[in-house]
């Protein structure tokens, strides 16, 4: 086969596949090319994913925050205590 014979194949048969694409897009039937990606595929890239459910936002009371310093405080206390009776402070 010839060069030419060649290039005339693969042209009538990228004819053929652009008017069966055509036809497809007429008759409602939504065709989507894949588009290749660069770097490292995702994990879960096979399987459909599911939206993750939206937690609220939790908001910590000043009660609850000054809870919170008080033991820490206490915490660093203990450790500067426990320090001094080792001679290290």
């Amino acid at each position: 086969m010839a060069l030419k014979d060649i290039v005339a194949q693969i042209d009538e048969e990228i004819e053929l596949l652009q008017r069966a694409r055509s036809l497809l897009a007429v008759s409602g039937i939504s065709v989507a090319l894949p588009v290749a990606r660069r770097g490292r595929p995702k994990k879960n890239a096979g399987t459909p994913t599911l939206s993750k459910p939206v937690r609220k936002k939790r908001n910590l009371s000043p009660e609850g925050r000054a809870r919170i310093a008080e033991a820490v405080k206490l915490r660093w206390a203990k450790q500067k205590a426990k320090g001094k009776q080792n001679g290290k402070g």
